[in-house]
């Protein structure tokens, strides 16, 4: 049986022991693994491996020697408690194996937890699993995380107490990062809250948020911003090294200057608007970008995505021959030269 995202998030965290098996398959191969872990751990316990009542099975292994999984799933251990195999790196040329296995498989045998690469619809291996009354399929794509599954993690790197704002930055944090590099940050920020029971914040979240090259850029947009006209070529040279497309900083600068234009004209003024932007901004950067909307008025921010807008239509033209980052830079220079009026 093939399982949406939401039941195969609640089959990780409380297995059924009435299921034979479970393939678990996707491009990302981290998240793959992390997955595989949780639902292993759950199955087993901590002290599972310890105890021998998990086995491990390369699926190379078993093309060689395809009596491995039967004698693993109806082998009993000396210790008491549920038992699973661990079949990682399984191909199409193993479903006759899994089938003849999950066949034989009868309930209190060792569970069966297979893992995969990316799989088409067409695959041997997702028909075994996904056609059996008694198996499991789960598919994982490389999608944001969901709230579900940063509630788990939290949960896993005890993080009991997060605030509504920190909630709503990790959220923010998880759209940009895979999931490794997402339970990193929660594992670091696990280690700043010690001992500190305050709820977690949005700005500890940040503090604790990994340096990206969008964090660089966001650079470049503050410079312009506060008109600080010797800083921009450093930035930029630094951008450029970093080869981020000259496009994408336009759209960038797009982005970061509709923001500051929707703060300075909304009624009550950029304090008051900030409390109204969706997606949220949290942290040092709200203050700081209230201050840059204080600091334009609205015909100069118009004026200030013209430029931008029009730099963006020269460098799609066809007939195009100057440097793009050439001109982006100057039109970045008449960004800071119009917020210095």
């Amino acid at each position: 049986m093939k399982l949406n995202a939401r039941d195969a998030n609640n089959f990780f965290r409380n297995p059924d022991p009435k299921v034979s098996g479970l393939l678990i398959f996707g491009e990302d191969t981290m998240r793959v693994a992390m997955k595989r872990q949780e639902v292993i751990g759950n199955i087993v316990g901590p002290e599972g491996e310890a105890e021998m009542r998990l086995t491990r099975i390369q699926g190379s292994e078993l093309r060689k020697e395809p009596a491995l999984l039967l004698d693993a799933v109806k082998a009993q251990g000396f210790f008491p408690g549920a038992r699973a195999v661990l079949v990682e790196e399984a191909t199409d040329g193993l479903s006759k194996i899994f089938t003849a296995a999950l066949g034989e498989w009868r309930e209190g045998d060792a569970q069966i937890i297979v893992t995969g690469g990316q799989l088409t619809a067409k695959s041997a291996l997702r028909k075994v699993f996904e056609g059996s009354k008694v198996a499991l399929s789960a598919a994982l794509y490389n999608d944001p995380m969901g709230r579900a599954e940063i509630e788990s993690e939290l949960a896993r790197a005890g993080l009991q107490s997060v605030s509504p704002d920190a909630m709503a930055a990790l959220e923010n944090l998880a759209r940009g990062l895979t999931p490794g590099d997402f339970r990193q940050v929660l594992e670091k920020t696990a280690l700043y809250k010690m001992e500190d029971a305050t709820p977690l914040t949005a700005d500890e979240v940040i503090l604790n948020a990994p340096a990206s090259i969008e964090a660089e850029m966001d650079e470049i947009f503050n410079v312009l911003a506060e008109a600080r006209m010797k800083e921009i070529a450093p930035v930029m040279q630094r951008l450029a090294a970093q080869g981020v497309a000259p496009v994408t900083l336009l759209i960038m600068g797009m982005r970061h200057f509709r923001t500051l234009y929707a703060l300075a004209s909304a009624p009550g003024g950029p304090a008051q608007g900030v409390q109204r932007m969706r997606p949220p901004i949290f942290g040092p950067r709200r203050d700081r970008m209230v201050r840059q909307a204080q600091g334009w008025s609205i015909d100069r921010l118009e004026n200030a995505l013209g430029v931008l807008m029009d730099t963006d239509l020269t460098l799609r033209s066809a007939g195009q021959k100057a440097p793009a980052l050439a001109l982006v830079e100057r039109a970045f220079v008449r960004l800071a030269y119009l917020a210095r009026r």
